[in-house]
């Protein structure tokens, strides 16, 4: 994968899927894990439906998204023209029907936040991206996870239970 990489994307809802498309091709390219490209994914989507949703366009009517791997370390971002509110993690409750995306980044990544810069707001997020070996055989030494945010049981439309509200772990072989 490029040590970075940049993509100016129209402020419409077919980014996502351009967005998510590209930085999967990016990781599988380079070796990272499915887990991770799957987490990373998730992330990308989120912070692109939160700026789509909330936030101007950059001045030339564009989001930028980008991602950078620094060793393990991957970080994704999107930027846009800022919105009247901050950026910020809704309360999710069961009667909501939005205000999970960053509750959702959270939990999958080692951490996020918000940058102002030269008529931007940047929202990021950090996650670990271990790559396999050359040999594909390798595995990472650590175990690696991310608990999903407990929303608790929601009944369907029959009232049956489809989410117990037990956390979910994405772990990495030992």
């Amino acid at each position: 994968m490029r040590t970075s990489s940049v993509v100016l994307l129209p402020h419409a809802p077919s980014s996502v899927a351009i967005a998510r498309k590209r930085l999967s091709s990016d990781l599988v390219a380079t070796g990272v894990f499915e887990a991770v490209v799957d987490d990373a994914s998730v992330i990308i989507s989120e912070l692109l439906s939160n700026a789509l949703r909330h936030a101007r366009p950059l001045p030339s009517g564009q989001l930028r998204v980008t991602w950078s791997c620094k060793g393990d370390l991957l970080e994704v971002a999107v930027s846009d023209g800022g919105a009247t509110t901050e950026p910020r993690r809704g309360p999710g409750t069961l009667s909501s029907l939005g205000g999970r995306g960053l509750g959702i980044v959270e939990a999958l990544s080692e951490g996020w936040g918000v940058r102002h810069e030269d008529g931007a707001t940047t929202v990021w997020a950090r996650i670990r991206a271990p790559h396999s070996a050359a040999n594909g055989n390798a595995v990472p030494r650590h175990a690696a996870h991310a608990v999903l945010p407990d929303f608790g049981e929601q009944p369907d439309v029959q009232g049956r239970k489809f989410f117990n509200g037990a956390a979910t772990r994405r772990a990495f072989p030992a």
